[in-house]
C-alpha cells in the first residue's frame, strides 16, 4: 500500500524579548598559572625562611664567640692581677699603670679586638695605655674619648656600646684602688661590625641563590605543570568539541596517576554518552521505521471505510489489530531502550529448578504443542528471575510461531561449570546458517522462519539478547537433533 500524505507540523515562532546588556567577561586564571603561583609562593617563603634562619644562626655564633673572647681576656687579666709580679721588683704590682703595661705587652689581640688600660678619675676622660697597632674600623675605641669615658664610668662589667661609627662589645675589669682618688681599669673591646657584615653578605648571597632557584623552578614548574595538566586541557578541548553527532573523540591515557584516571573516567563517560545517544537515535529510527506501516494501514482503511455496517466492522477489527501491534512494538522498543540502564536487571539468588518449572508452566499456555520439561538444574543461580522468565517465554513464543500444533518443544536448564544454561528447543524448520546472527538484530527475521504465523515485529530475539547481555551472558543458536532450532541462554558465573 502506498504511504499516505505526511502531516504538516506547526512551527511556533518566538518573539524575542528586550535584549539584556552583555555580561562582563571575567578573565580566568588557568590552573597551570595558579599551580605555578602557589608553588613559587611556597618556595619563596621556604627559601627566605631558610636564609633568615641561617643568618640568625650565624649572628648567634658571632655573639657567642665575642662573649667567649671577652670573658677569656677579662679572666686572663684578673688572673694576672692576682698572681702576677713586677719583673723589676719581684713583688706584686703596686702601680696600676705598670700592671696594665706589663699585661698588654704580653697579649696578642685579634684584628677586631682592642685591649686598653684606662687610668683616671670618674667623670673625667681617663688616660689610656694601648697596644701600638692598627684596628681595621672607622673609629677605634682608643680614638673615641667619649666612648672610653662612658665605659670607664659604667658600673657594669660588660656591655654593648652603640655608636654612629659602629657597635662595640666590651668587658671591663677594675684594678684595685692604688691610693688617693686615682682609679684604673682594664678594658677589652671587640668591634663585631666586620663579622656581622660578613654574615649579611652571606645572607644576601643566599637570597641571590634563592632568586636564581626560583627562576629555575619557574621554568621547570611551568614545563612540568603543563605536562601534568595536558590531559586536563585535552578533556576541556574534547568537551568543547563534543556534539550530539560526534561523540567519537577520546583522550589518550598515559601513566597510572590521578590525571590518567581522570582521562579514563572521561573516556568512560563518553562511551556511556555515545551508547545513550546511539540508543536514542536507534529508538527514534526504529520507531519511525516500524510504526510507519501500521499508521499507513490505519489511515488507508479509515479513508476507504464506507457506510456498510459489515465493512465498518471489518475496518474497525483491522484498525484495532494494527493499533495493538503498534502498542506491542512501542513496548518492545521501550524495553530495549531500558536495557542500557544499569538497573535494567536486579540479580538475586534463585533456585534454577523452580524457575525452569515456572517457565514451563507459563509456556504451555502459548499454544497446543508437545511441551516437554527436558531437564532442570538443581542449583542456585544469581539472576533476575523476572527478566529471565521474560526471555524464556519469548523464546517459547518464538518456538510456537515456527512449529505446528503437536510438534515437540522442550524446555530445560543445566549447570555449566561456573555458569548455567537455559534453553528452548523446537522441532520446526530450523534456521539457515546465514541467518544465525541476523535473527538477533532488531526488525530482522530469518528467511526460513518467516511465515504466516510470524506476526511479530522482529524484536523478540533482540529483547532476549539484551536480557542475556545485561546479565553478563549471551544467547546462542544450536541445531536440534532431528531438525529444528535450540536457543540457549548462557549466564556465565551465575552459579555461586
Amino acid at each position: 500500500m502506498r504511504p499516505g500524505p505526511r502531516g504538516v507540523g506547526m512551527i511556533a515562532k518566538t518573539v524575542p524579548g528586550p535584549e539584556s546588556p552583555p555580561s562582563p567577561v571575567r578573565r580566568r586564571i588557568s590552573a597551570r598559572v595558579r599551580i605555578l603561583l602557589w608553588l613559587l609562593l611556597v618556595m619563596a617563603v621556604g627559601l627566605v625562611s631558610v636564609a633568615t634562619t641561617t643568618r640568625s644562626i650565624l649572628l648567634r655564633d658571632v655573639d657567642h664567640r665575642v662573649n667567649g673572647l671577652l670573658a677569656q681576656e677579662a679572666g686572663e687579666f684578673a688572673n694576672f692581677e692576682e698572681r702576677g709580679v713586677d719583673p723589676d721588683t719581684g713583688r706584686p704590682f703596686t702601680d696600676p699603670s705598670r700592671l696594665l703595661r706589663e699585661f698588654l705587652v704580653r697579649q696578642y689581640a685579634d684584628p677586631d679586638e682592642e685591649l686598653i688600660g684606662l687610668v683616671g678619675r670618674p667623670g673625667h676622660t681617663p688616660a689610656q695605655i694601648i697596644q701600638p697597632r692598627d684596628i681595621p674600623v672607622a673609629l677605634p675605641l682608643h680614638k673615641d674619648a667619649d666612648a672610653r669615658r662612658r665605659i670607664f664610668d659604667s658600673a657594669d662589667s660588660t656591655g654593648t656600646l652603640q655608636r654612629a661609627s659602629g657597635e662595640i662589645r666590651w668587658a671591663k675589669v677594675a684594678v684595685a684602688r692604688a691610693g688617693g682618688a686615682t682609679e684604673a681599669a682594664f678594658v677589652v673591646a671587640f668591634h663585631p661590625g666586620r663579622e656581622q657584615a660578613a654574615v649579611n653578605d652571606e645572607f644576601r648571597i643566599l637570597l641571590a641563590i634563592s632568586g636564581v632557584a626560583l627562576l629555575m623552578m619557574t621554568g621547570i614548574g611551568w614545563a612540568v605543570s603543563g605536562r601534568i595538566l595536558k590531559p586536563v586541557r585535552l578533556v576541556r578541548t574534547a568537551a568543547a568539541q563534543l556534539t550530539e553527532q560526534d561523540l567519537t573523540r577520546r583522550i589518550p591515557v598515559h601513566g597510572r596517576d590521578d590525571i590518567a584516571a581522570l582521562a579514563e573516567t572521561f573516556n568512560a563517560m563518553l562511551d556511556r554518552l555515545e551508547r545513550a545517544f546511539a540508543a536514542q537515535r536507534e529508538f527514534v529510527d526504529d520507531a519511525g521505521h516500524e510504526l510507519r506501516t501500521p499508521i499507513t494501514i490505519v489511515r488507508g482503511h479509515l479513508e476507504l471505510m464506507g457506510d456498510d455496517p459489515a465493512e465498518r466492522e471489518e475496518t474497525i477489527r483491522l484498525v484495532t489489530d494494527e493499533l495493538d501491534r503498534m502498542s506491542r512494538i512501542v513496548e518492545d522498543l521501550l524495553l530495549l531502550a531500558k536495557a542500557e540502564r544499569p538497573d535494567f536487571v536486579t540479580p538475586e539468588p534463585v533456585q534454577l529448578a523452580e524457575l525452569t518449572a515456572d517457565v514451563y508452566v507459563k509456556a504451555r499456555t502459548l499454544g497446543e504443542r508437545d511441551w516437554q520439561l527436558a531437564e532442570v538444574a538443581d542449583v542456585e543461580a544469581r539472576l533476575d528471575p523476572q527478566r529471565i522468565t521474560q526471555a524464556m517465554v519469548q523464546l517459547a513464543q518464538n518456538a510456537v510461531q515456527h512449529t505446528a500444533p503437536g510438534q515437540a518443544v522442550r524446555i530445560g536448564s543445566r549447570a555449566d561449570g561456573p555458569g548455567v544454561e537455559l534453553y528452548v528447543a523446537d522441532s520446526g524448520c530450523g534456521v539457515q546458517p546465514q541467518d544465525a546472527e541476523v535473527i538477533f538484530e532488531r526488525f530482522r527475521r530469518g528467511t526460513s522462519r518467516r511465515g504466516a504465523r510470524g506476526s511479530g515485529a522482529g524484536l523478540g530475539l533482540s529483547i532476549v539478547r539484551a536480557i542475556a547481555e545485561a546479565h553478563g551472558g549471551r544467547v546462542g543458536l544450536r541445531g536440534t537433533e532431528g531438525g529444528g532450532a535450540t536457543f540457549v541462554l548462557t549466564l556465565e558465573e551465575a552459579h555461586p
